[in-house]
């Protein structure tokens, strides 16, 4: 799909693509196909109408993200104490290893600071990444440019990191990768910069549901020269009554949208 893009040169359009294929533009078109066939079918007017009233509900609902999440991406698990103690020693033996953060957006101006920001989900993937550095020792990379959906005057996501990182706390980057706009390309940039520094394992760190396609991108692009550790995180689970799961939310909306995009994604090759 990405080739088809660029040989088309219509790359930059990829984040609009996305959000005409996801929830809930299609069941918006399918309730108004529905609308349609009442007139000529009523019985299967009315059938397309609920089938896209019950897709609108469960695409908005934790439960349902949950389910695809678990069941269709089917993340690593998170490391262990176990896994991170392993990590160590291998640091510790002077194994060549990079903790890879990958990027999750960042605001040009957040007005509350007054500079760049990284957004809450880039920020929370960084933090875990310089956590796993506190505790192995290993040096910390970020990846992450100016995305497709950004605009194109923002600053590189990864320079953002690489001061938040330093100021806030304490912990300069090793290397940032600035020129990646999508997953392909953080994978891409990444290995090739870690690989001239002599790196042969990659400790990777994104939320669980990117994981999978991330960890098949880092692996298609080191050739099996570099190994790639999934190091996945925020896994946790919601503490809410399991009858809430199953209501729309804001939460739900995103969890299913993430979830969706990736599968997406992941039967797309992109």
């Amino acid at each position: 799909m990405n080739g088809l893009l660029t040989l088309l040169g219509i790359e930059s359009w990829k984040p609009l693509l996305t959000a005409l294929v996801l929830p809930p533009l299609p069941f918006f078109l399918l309730l108004l196909i529905g609308a349609r066939l009442i007139l000529p079918r009523r019985g299967l007017g009315w059938l397309v109408i609920l089938l896209s009233l019950a897709g609108l509900w469960l695409s908005a609902c934790v439960g349902m993200g949950q389910v695809l999440v678990q069941f269709a991406l089917k993340p690593p698990a998170a490391l262990s104490a176990a896994a991170v103690a392993d990590l160590k020693a291998a640091v510790k033996g002077k194994e060549p290893v990079a903790i890879v953060v990958l990027g999750g957006g960042a605001e040009p101006l957040a007005p509350e600071y007054g500079i760049s920001n990284l957004a809450p989900a880039s920020l929370a993937r960084l933090r875990y990444g310089l956590w796993l550095s506190r505790e192995t020792g290993a040096p910390v990379a970020f990846s992450g440019g100016v995305g497709w959906a950004q605009s194109t005057d923002g600053k590189p996501e990864a320079e953002v990191a690489a001061r938040i990182a330093s100021r806030e706390f304490g912990q300069p980057l090793k290397w940032q990768e600035d020129r990646s706009r999508d997953t392909r390309e953080n994978a891409g940039h990444t290995v090739q910069l870690l690989k001239r520094d002599g790196i042969t394992r990659i400790v990777l760190v994104t939320d669980g549901w990117h994981m999978p396609r991330a960890q098949k991108m880092f692996e298609q692009a080191a050739g099996g020269s570099v190994k790639v550790d999934p190091a996945p995180m925020g896994l946790a689970q919601h503490t809410t009554r399991p009858a809430l799961d199953w209501i729309p939310s804001p939460a739900g909306y995103q969890k299913v949208h993430n979830a969706v995009r990736e599968l997406l994604a992941l039967l797309v090759r992109a």
